[in-house]
């Protein structure tokens, strides 16, 4: 295959699985820590209205679906790209850091939560996996 073009389907294939690794662990999670009583975690008004009822606990399944999406991502693209590995691992984390930015502004939580989910779910991880998948 064409290194460009293979390059291309790391990146494709890296945002594919990363996404489903995120889903698959945020669909996962009320199951495994179910929501304070009351609040519908499909509706983000409760959620916000009933925001003080969350428990550090309950943080903690969003913030692994934020650092396996990245983690597997990265790993995936790096596992598939001929040449820059670690690049395209690095890249892949900075791409699922701009969701988690934007989920920022739009799904509340608190502030020790967010600056623990940007500075240590999204890059280490994507840099992890790139070291795992061959890249220097």
């Amino acid at each position: 295959m064409n290194p460009i073009l293979r390059n291309v389907v790391a990146v494709m294939a890296g945002v594919i699985a990363g996404g489903s690794a995120n889903m698959g662990i945020i669909m996962l999670s009320g199951t495994l820590i179910p929501p304070p009583e009351g609040v519908n975690p499909a509706d983000m008004e409760s959620i916000k209205a009933n925001l003080h009822l969350y428990q550090p606990i309950h943080f903690l399944m969003p913030w692994l679906a934020h650092a396996m999406g990245s983690f597997v991502g990265a790993l995936v693209a790096a596992f598939i790209a001929v040449s820059h590995k670690m690049k395209f691992a690095l890249g892949l984390g900075a791409w699922t850091m701009v969701g988690g930015v934007a989920a920022c502004f739009m799904i509340p939580a608190p502030t020790w939560f967010v600056v623990a989910d940007l500075a240590l779910a999204y890059i280490p991880m994507a840099y992890l996996a790139g070291k795992l998948g061959g890249g220097k």
